[in-house]
């Protein structure tokens, strides 16, 4: 794979990397010998050692005199170099798991031709070649099995490295970092005024964790920074397919889309635009409730923020080839993203607060597009309470996490499931506010008259019935009756799905 970075950045990489006293486990020196097997082992050594050592990446020169590191010039062609009829960059790419991006650049540098091979650091799991693992230690290359302590530093450091701070775009000087991300957006919804020069701007993102400096001196853009601010995600290969779609269908089912969007722009930078959109699209009832006469979208603004940032916030990045989705229907909104919940589904409301992506989620928080509180999901039920619409639902499908918001609908024209997934998250909502549920708590959270408490006692048993609340005490009369999730009491092992 060969990179179209600019000659100039990578004459001064070289120039920077000859200064090294010695051979590193990131760093390899040759004259000529480009044996195909060698390089193969070398790329998978280097890909894991620079991991251990907290490099981006690790880099092969040819042409450099191995003891003194003076440029002298090579015989190694890479365009050339053939393995059988095969030239030796698919062969190699075809022989290593996973594949990992590695690039070749042939540079003039005083007369001399050098060769440059840039190999990107190991990430999710140690690199192969021909199905073996290799590590630099010190100046050789040894198989990763023999020495079991480097083995086990690199899974852990697999597990520990988040994806923030992982390289979605590196080697940029920094007008080329100034153009990619939207430094205006940055500075606005931090309150703070933009600095006169790049320096200014460059320094901020760098103390922030959005860039951070290279082996020559540039700007690499971690996937913190390209998520939150990119002007168009589409500039990096690797974010591009987590730009949050928003489609809307004509009727219940996702046979005819009347509109679909691709919202490009980093989350942070995007956000009020997204939101602006999505409410654009959805239909108005004209009475929601007894208080409510007028006007409103079919969901509320509130709920609708809560749960995007939700989304955007808790994906799993990891997963490859697809992103967050909204998608509204006639009576219903669905909003899903990549990866299973951290907690229970039933568990949204009380559990504390887990993020997978922490400094994404700090970074949001400082500029109030969500909080770490864990109240999110509170602020979402209680409001679809107040506009009187049935209980959202929480559900995993196929390793995403889906949030279904319905649109008003009478008592009388709700199902079981849905009076009783009501009754289950206002018993939680209650709790998680030091109050116990009662007939008349859910009377008024269906807005049913005193005169009708027999249809709210027809729907508290039946969610007695599948074991989503307990009484607040085992002895209590029905009278005063009152009663507390089921994670407030004994866990019901045979209670349904909601």
């Amino acid at each position: 794979m060969t990179s179209q970075g600019t000659n100039d950045y990578h004459r001064g990489l070289v120039e920077e990397l000859v200064k090294l006293s010695v051979e590193t486990e990131w760093v390899e020196f040759k004259h000529n010998r480009a044996d195909p097997e060698e390089i193969g082992e070398y790329i998978s050594a280097l890909a894991n050692s620079a991991a251990l050592v907290n490099k981006v990446h690790a880099y092969v020169l040819w042409g450099i005199d191995d003891e003194s590191h003076e440029i002298i010039g090579t015989g190694f062609r890479y365009k050339n170099a053939k393995v059988g009829n095969e030239e030796l960059e698919n062969w190699l790419l075809k022989l290593l798991m996973p594949k990992i991006r590695f690039d070749f650049h042939e540079l003039n540098i005083n007369g001399n031709t050098v060769c440059l091979l840039e190999v990107e650091t190991a990430k999710r799991q140690p690199v192969q070649f021909k199905g073996q693992e290799f590590v630099r230690v010190g100046s050789y290359t040894k198989k990763l099995k023999e020495f079991p302590e480097k083995e086990r530093e690199l899974w852990r450091l697999f597990d520990a490295t988040p994806f923030e701070r992982q390289i979605a775009k590196s080697h940029l000087p920094d007008t080329d970092v100034l153009k990619i991300l939207d430094y205006p957006a940055y500075f606005e919804l931090l309150g703070l005024p933009i600095p006169a020069g790049a320096d200014g701007v460059v320094n901020a993102f760098a103390d922030d964790d959005l860039i951070v400096r290279d082996d020559a001196g540039r700007w690499n853009i971690t996937n913190l920074g390209a998520v939150l601010f990119a002007r168009n995600l589409d500039d990096f290969i690797t974010l591009e397919r987590k730009a949050v779609r928003v489609v809307l269908y004509r009727g219940e089912g996702r046979i005819e889309a009347i509109r679909e969007q691709v919202r490009e722009k980093g989350y942070a930078a995007e956000f009020e635009g997204l939101i602006s959109y999505i409410n654009g699209l959805l239909p108005s009832n004209e009475v929601i409730g007894e208080a409510l006469r007028k006007e409103l979208p079919m969901f509320p603004e509130l709920a609708v923020r809560e749960l995007v940032a939700n989304a955007l916030i808790h994906q799993d990045f990891t997963q490859s080839g697809n992103g967050p989705i909204v998608e509204i229907f006639d009576s219903r909104m669905e909003i899903t993203n990549p990866g299973q919940p951290l907690v229970d589904t039933e568990r949204f409301l009380d559990a504390p607060p887990k993020s997978r992506n922490e400094a994404l989620a700090s970074l949001l928080r400082r500029i109030g597009i969500c909080e770490e509180r864990g109240s999110g999901i509170d602020k979402v039920v209680f409001q679809t309470e107040l506009y009187q619409l049935p209980a959202p639902r929480f559900e995993t499908v196929e390793g995403s996490t889906k949030t279904v918001l319905f649109a008003h609908k009478e008592l009388s024209d709700m199902g079981k499931s849905d009076k009783v997934r009501a009754c289950y998250l206002h018993a939680c909502l209650r709790f998680v506010e030091s109050q116990p549920m009662t007939n008349a708590s859910l009377r008024e959270r269906f807005k049913v008259e005193t005169r009708n408490r027999a249809t709210i006692s027809r729907i508290i048993s039946d969610t007695l019935d599948s074991g989503l609340i307990l009484p607040s005490d085992p002895d209590q009369g029905r009278r005063h009756a009152s009663y507390v999730p089921y994670w407030a009491g004994v866990l019901n092992q045979n209670r349904p799905a909601i």
